[in-house]
């Protein structure tokens, strides 16, 4: 049966649609795989094939994990490395300060103690160092012995440090997911999905997914020489890195498809299990029981593995995800803890400066939101622009001030984009241009150095380069509704069986959005100052839902829910399992509303759920 929804402008300022998808294909994957229908239209509608469903639903590394030698350059540096570990030669790390660089450090950390190496780890102070590789941190490196160093999430565009260290006799081999450009620095093997010549179509990767299939390659190349036997070595086990695998990738935002998917389904699946002290002893601190979501992954374990690098403690979250003591771990993890309280307070301050500073200059309607301010802690700036997109739903950049390890002044900002603007693009573009020192990162988030000089010049660059973006696709603000459900047809089966065989759900894979229209609502309060609480009924009587508005108070959303609960109302939201005392219960995230007028009313069949 054929749907329509015709909501133009929600209480969110947005259209919402629903892809086309041929009922006739819906009904033969229902019957085919007895799913119910409003899943059938959902996997359709995101482009799984019907044959590919099963694989879809229950993936596995044993049939669908890729090919590692499909990245370009994969061979060689596999082969390289296996000579170089053979040969005894001093290896060491260099690795970012985020999530995906501190799990990139401990997934490659963690296979080479398998191998009976212990490879020293230099994480960079986001404060006093900046993003990405430094020549002083490399000329400290050689100093201690190193010979190979391993530059992960990060130096794909260093070419004049990179240049520095192959001077300096270091063979560095990078490891990273970031934006190439058409050369590329002068480093012994650089795998990167986003290589100009690489192929293979991974380019969802994160930093850590490209390490974990270094690994692999890797550890094919010492089968293949012997080395392990000769040794009498036994192989690292693999799988057992997944969890750390799991967890970068998750957090560092990038698309949760394909091999992605992959990974963070078993890895976080595989939490149940871990042996690893330093993510049993974070999930402790942060209040996570296995097995860790999505959510406990971005929300509370990433960010206090970041929290270190914000305030001049950078290497904790790799030491902590490297550790085998649990005692260490557990220090490490309080600590980070106790960083992460600082860093909330610290934050929140800013983001009330960053808003006045947005509202009374007008930026609201500018393509690109960018403020700057001499006394903001650089290691927060990428959290605050990521509220002000949310706020603003426009790309967002905040700029801080540091001074470099010359002494010179200099300004480091972060971007958050929205959908359909490249921004690490423009910081790229930019850099090319003159108007950046350094400027990278992926389409969604980047980072950049700017002298503070240029910051007007700048500024007005990348407005423009945003405004182009934007003409180029004429876009309207649009919401991407994937089913249509009665209050009756949220059931616990149905909400089961989406998180454990849809999901897990991420960036380019977001978790299903529905629509519940013509609902009443029942009641309605406020908790903690901030939230609107409902319950909801159907059209039809009887079930009630109960729903939450998180942070909707002196929202248009909030006020209308508030203020004219007597109307009926379109609702779109997520749904989750609300367990409390025992009992499961289904309650629904609203995200966006309208009201239902008659000329907006979706024409709906009575229930999808089939559940």
């Amino acid at each position: 049966m054929d749907q329509k929804l015709s909501v133009e402008k929600s209480l969110g300022q947005s259209r919402w649609r629903m892809a086309d998808v041929d009922m006739n294909s819906v009904e033969q994957v229902v019957r085919r795989y007895d799913l119910p229908e409003v899943v059938a239209r959902l996997l359709l509608a995101r482009g799984v094939e019907a044959e590919m469903i099963p694989a879809f639903l229950n993936p596995t590394l044993k049939d669908n994990f890729p090919d590692p030698f499909s990245l370009a350059g994969m061979h060689e540096m596999a082969e390289g490395l296996a000579g170089a570990i053979e040969n005894g030669k001093n290896i060491a790390i260099f690795g970012d300060f985020d999530v995906d660089g501190a799990t990139s450090s401990a997934t490659l950390f963690r296979y080479l103690k398998g191998l009976g190496i212990v490879a020293p780890i230099y994480i960079p102070d986001r404060l006093s160092e900046g993003y990405g590789p430094n020549i002083e941190a490399l000329r400290k490196l050689k100093e201690q012995g190193t010979e190979i160093l391993m530059m992960l999430d990060c130096g794909t565009t260093a070419f004049d440090v990179v240049q520095a260290g192959a001077d300096m006799g270091l063979k560095i081999v990078i490891l990273d997911h970031h934006e190439a450009e058409e050369n590329l620095p002068s480093a012994w093997h650089i795998i990167n999905p986003k290589r100009k010549d690489d192929t293979s179509g991974l380019t969802m990767l994160a930093a850590v997914g490209v390490t974990f299939m270094s690994c692999v390659a890797i550890n094919n190349r010492l089968r293949e020489r012997g080395f392990f036997k000769k040794n009498n070595i036994k192989e690292p086990d693999l799988r057992a890195l997944l969890d750390i695998v799991a967890l970068g990738t998750v957090c560092d935002m990038v698309p949760l498809t394909s091999i992605n998917r992959l990974l963070v389904r078993l890895g976080l699946s595989m939490s149940t299990k871990t042996t690893n002290p330093g993510l049993l002893a974070l999930m402790q601190v942060s209040g996570v029981t296995a097995p860790i979501s999505t959510y406990d992954a971005g929300f509370a374990l990433g960010p206090r593995i970041n929290a270190g690098s914000r305030i001049h403690k950078a290497d904790l979250g790799a030491r902590l995800l490297c550790t085998d003591d649990p005692e260490e771990a557990s220090n490490i993890a309080w600590m980070l803890n106790d960083c992460n309280d600082k860093r909330k307070d610290i934050q929140q301050q800013m983001e009330q400066e960053a808003i006045h500073m947005v509202e009374s200059g007008n930026m609201q309607n500018d393509p690109l939101i960018l403020v700057d301010h001499e006394d903001w802690h650089p290691g927060l700036a990428g959290l605050v622009a990521g509220r002000l997109k949310e706020k603003y739903a426009k790309p967002s950049c905040v700029v801080t001030y540091a001074h470099d390890l010359s002494g010179k002044k200099e300004g480091r900002g972060s971007g958050r984009s929205v959908p359909g603007i490249h921004i690490a693009q423009a910081f790229i573009d930019a850099r090319a241009a003159g108007f950046l020192e350094k400027g990278g990162g992926h389409a969604m988030a980047g980072g950049f150095t700017v002298l503070p000089e240029k910051l007007p010049e700048l500024r007005e660059f990348l407005k423009n380069h945003i405004k182009a973006q934007i003409d180029s696709d004429t876009p309207q603000i649009e919401t991407e509704i994937d089913g249509v459900l009665t209050v009756r047809g949220a059931t616990t089966a149905l909400i089961s069986l989406l998180q454990d065989h849809i999901g897990p759900f991420g960036q380019n894979h977001a978790e299903p959005l529905f629509v519940f229209p013509n609902v009443r609502i029942v009641s309605v309060d406020v908790l903690k100052n901030s939230h609107v609480r409902v319950m909801i009924s159907g059209e039809e009587g009887g079930a009630r839902l109960k729903a939450m508005a998180f942070r909707a108070v002196g929202t248009p959303l909030g006020d209308a829910l508030l203020k004219e609960a007597h109307k009926a109302f379109h609702i779109a939201g997520h749904l989750k399992l609300n367990e409390w005392q025992g009992r499961v219960t289904p309650e629904m995230h609203i995200q966006d509303a309208a009201f239902a007028k008659a000329e907006s009313t979706p024409n709906l069949y009575a229930d999808q759920s089939g559940a």
